[in-house]
């Protein structure tokens, strides 16, 4: 074959390369500028066909390209079975091997997933502290299995496994000296867990964000408020937190009641009738009780009723105690007075 006739060759080569690639995506675009303008959905079998002809459309692309440039296919995919045979035969025992360390793994991680699940199940004082124990312990063997069975995997396939511990000791040097926020992140966690500042389940504030505690890791915390939203902080973070369910929460209800009223009647009256509300709420600890008069305001006379509850249940209770105070007062005729302005008008002289 001369050169003019190689060139040629080369040149009908090109041209059909350049022509197939051009067909091929000019049908493929204007395919999937159909699809999006179609305003009704298309049937199942119908878009099922349109991507199997595209399919079709490619693949033949392809083996027209590898024919038009003299390209065994055939040739190559012998090949790549032939040395792939090979070696599968050769490293066999290695692969098993390797399949079994992954197995035990997830079987002994589903296993340790299982038994902490159980952990905090039953009511108790110490539930809470169990559950937060049991996620940070799964957390725990989590990485560290993973770790090792990577160690484990690599030794089964030859590779000397001392150097690279001590080629990861000093990766994590350095690594540890450009990701000092990260570690901060890790050490902040293992306090929060272990100094027990809070618990799953808690009810907290962390920069201004109010919500119960879902999640805790150690480097990161998940807090979701009663909207649903979630707010994810950084362990390192928590310079300052509050911790709303350490201890009883106390409903307060203030109300008032007109000047002419009887004070001692009232209070006498609610201080009988209130803690009969109590069987009906289990989040009532304490009855609830009438404090007295807390301020002589323009129109009325200002009581208050406080009682005890479980943390963070007093909304609730509060809501309810006003319904009934409402309830009360009408019954018994009691006057709850609304602003009101008195105007005297002077008197026209004679």
């Amino acid at each position: 074959m001369n050169i003019q006739t190689l060139f040629q060759s080369l040149a009908l080569n090109i041209i059909l390369s350049v022509v197939v690639v051009i067909v091929v995506v000019v049908y493929l675009t204007f395919q999937q500028k159909y699809l999006k303008k179609r305003e009704e959905p298309m049937n199942k079998w119908l878009l099922s066909s349109i991507y199997l002809f595209s399919f079709i459309i490619s693949v033949g692309a392809i083996f027209f390209l590898l024919y038009a440039w003299d390209y065994s296919l055939i040739t190559y995919v012998n090949t790549m079975f032939t040395d792939l045979t090979t070696y599968l035969n050769q490293n066999i025992g290695s692969a098993v091997s390797s399949i079994l360390v992954i197995f035990i793994a997830s079987f002994f991680l589903r296993i340790v997933k299982m038994s902490l699940m159980r952990v905090g199940k039953k009511e108790s004082p110490m539930m809470k502290r169990k559950q937060t124990i049991a996620k940070v312990t799964n957390s725990i063997v989590k990485y560290l299995v993973f770790i090792i069975s990577i160690l484990i995997i690599l030794s089964i396939w030859g590779i000397n496994v001392a150097p690279a511990l001590a080629g990861l000791g000093i990766a994590g040097l350095v690594i540890g000296l450009g990701a000092q926020s990260m570690i901060n992140d890790l050490i902040s966690g293992f306090f929060i867990v272990f100094e027990h500042h809070f618990d799953v389940g808690d009810k907290i504030e962390v920069q201004g964000f109010k919500g119960e505690v879902t999640d805790i890791g150690l480097k990161s915390t998940r807090i979701r408020d009663w909207t649903g939203n979630t707010k994810i902080v950084n362990n390192g973070q928590i310079s300052t937190l509050i911790n709303y369910s350490r201890h009883y929460s106390i409903a307060i209800v203030d109300f008032g009641i007109a000047y002419q009223e009887d004070i001692q009647k009232t209070i006498d009256m609610l201080t009988i009738e209130l803690p009969k509300i109590k069987p009906n709420f289990p989040m009532i600890i304490e009855d609830p009780q009438v404090l007295g008069v807390t301020s002589l305001s323009d129109s009325s006379v200002n009581l208050r009723v406080i009682t005890k509850t479980l943390p963070e249940q007093h909304y609730t209770v509060e809501r309810e105690i006003r319904k009934l105070i409402k309830q009360l007062l009408d019954a018994n005729d009691i006057e709850i007075p609304f602003p009101q302005v008195t105007l005297n008008q002077p008197k026209k002289r004679d």
